[in-house]
């Protein structure tokens, strides 16, 4: 694997765009390629550096992501889940790795991503953190050695900027506690409880967001039954572990056949 890896970051105006340029700039083995920012947007045509408020690094903002990601080895990609679906596309052409960390997609977008993957290298999780992933391990095991008298309540907590709810970690360790379990997650979800909502359904998973402030992400996952309590916590408090997950992932892919892969697969964590 070359020592010259060229990374693009979409959505660069972003708090992860920003922070992902700042991080690459660090990285012995990684050098900024190109930025991509959505047609029209402000910083399109500037310099990234002085457009982050900085000194001028020779990467301009372009709004033409296809030809960025023809001269990259990998694409970095915290957007929304209709610019991940056309920026997989667009990476599988390239053949770059794309490193998705997008939340909230649907069913839909990621039947997309997986047709993407049949041609290119796309590492795809609701969090880049090596805590989260362990933890995520952890929930799996933990719920695989309960059974259903205990319930299992998923709590994120976000800043009051975020979009979507449950956060994409929350899914990921609800996730990891249905197959803990042997349940399909779609079946056994509580959401959104307001008012005269009855009994908690025995054996169902529950997930509380909230946002305030600006807090980076924490997530307890929440073991309850009568007479005891086990709790399993993550607390995130620099964004930049995200960023620094996101430039492993890219990284990591580069040698490996097109296929779908997570940070448990990066991490040399996963039990596939």
């Amino acid at each position: 694997m070359s020592d010259d890896i060229g990374v693009v970051v979409t959505g660069v105006s972003g708090r992860m765009g920003q922070m992902l340029v700042t991080e690459i700039a660090k990285h012995p083995k990684l050098h900024l390629a190109g930025a991509v920012e959505r047609e029209g947007h402000d910083w399109v045509g500037k310099d990234v550096g002085t457009a982050m408020g900085g000194a001028a690094i020779g990467v301009l903002v372009a709004d033409d992501p296809l030809e960025c990601f023809a001269r990259a080895h990998a694409v970095i990609d915290f957007t929304a889940p209709a610019a991940t679906v056309h920026f997989a596309e667009l990476a599988a052409q390239a053949r770059a790795v794309h490193v998705i960390g997008t939340t909230g997609l649907m069913d839909e977008d990621l039947a997309k991503i997986r047709a993407a993957a049949r041609h290119a290298v796309i590492v795809r999780a609701g969090n880049m953190s090596l805590g989260v992933n362990l933890l995520t391990v952890l929930t799996r095991k933990v719920a695989a050695a309960l059974d259903d008298d205990y319930d299992i309540e998923v709590i994120e907590y976000h800043h009051n900027k975020k979009v979507d709810a449950p956060s994409g970690t929350a899914l990921m360790l609800g996730e990891a506690a249905a197959e803990g379990r042997g349940i399909d997650l779609r079946e056994h979800s509580d959401r959104g409880r307001d008012g005269i909502t009855g009994a908690r359904r025995k054996g169902d998973i529950g997930f509380t967001a909230i946002r305030g402030g600006d807090i980076v992400g924490e997530h307890d996952v929440l073991f309850a039954a009568a007479g005891e309590r086990i709790t399993l916590r993550h607390v995130a408090s620099d964004r930049a572990l995200f960023a620094r997950g996101a430039l492993k992932a890219a990284l990591w892919g580069q040698d490996k056949a097109p296929g779908e892969y997570d940070m448990l697969d990066v991490l040399g964590l996963s039990e596939d």
